[in-house]
């Protein structure tokens, strides 16, 4: 017994341990799981004939659009739920600040689409099964399977965008970068202000008096006479 607790806690104490048991990451499961018993048993069973006929018709009302949009969405959320939980798995591997605020926008900006498209669906849906006839042999399943799991694909992307959005704000937003436009501005502006903050007189004085010069003494001429013989 002790054996099997010390082996317990070992493996609670993994990291992998850790990253399944996070509520997000448990929550995108599900979402992901619903999202593929949706497409899946559209897929299988959504098409049937009837006795009379060899073509094939949606369940849903005898509407293709409906089994479409339910096979549509539903791979589309499945795949968007493995490229996220990869990024969630390195998330620590992942360095760049920029990189990680861009993954935080996109799962809050998908996770709010795909809530909105799973409530649109269960509508449409329901709304297509409760007015077809109910006339094929096989199908009725399918069709309830995917009605109840589109449902219940709503609280899961909404809780999801609810988590993305918590990390968004607590995560701190990309430093901003200046750019070389503003850079240049930057530079002009303050060669400017320094150029005027200068004194304009870089050079000597101007108004100095000349008299503090010393100056070469001019001599006055002198006219001298001369005596000439008788």
């Amino acid at each position: 017994m002790r054996t099997v607790v010390s082996i317990l806690k070992d493996y609670s104490d993994h990291d992998i341990v850790h990253f399944l048991t996070r509520p997000e990451i448990i929550a995108r499961i599900i979402a992901g799981v619903f999202s593929l018993i949706i497409f899946a048993s559209l897929v299988t069973e959504g098409y049937q004939n009837l006795i009379t006929s060899s073509k094939l018709h949606c369940v849903l009302n005898d509407n293709g659009a409906a089994c479409c949009y339910g096979i549509t969405v539903g791979v589309l959320s499945f795949l968007q739920c493995l490229v996220f939980l990869g990024f969630d798995f390195y998330d620590t591997a992942i360095t760049s600040h920029k990189f990680k605020y861009g993954i935080l926008v996109l799962d809050v900006t998908f996770s709010t689409i795909w809530t909105c498209l799973w409530f649109v669906g269960f509508c449409f849906l329901a709304n297509q099964w409760n007015q077809s006839a109910h006339s094929y042999l096989l199908g009725t399943s399918a069709a309830r399977a995917s009605i109840a799991f589109a449902l219940l694909s709503v609280p899961c992307w909404g809780y999801l965008g609810f988590q993305a959005l918590k990390n968004l704000w607590a995560e701190p937003p990309v430093p901003y970068k200046r750019t070389l436009d503003e850079g240049s501005v930057a530079l002009t502006t303050l060669s400017s202000s320094t150029t005027t903050s200068l004194p304009n007189n870089m050079g000597y004085p101007e108004n100095v008096d000349t008299a503090s010069y010393p100056s070469t003494p001019v001599v006055p001429h002198r006219l001298t006479l001369m005596n000439t013989g008788d």
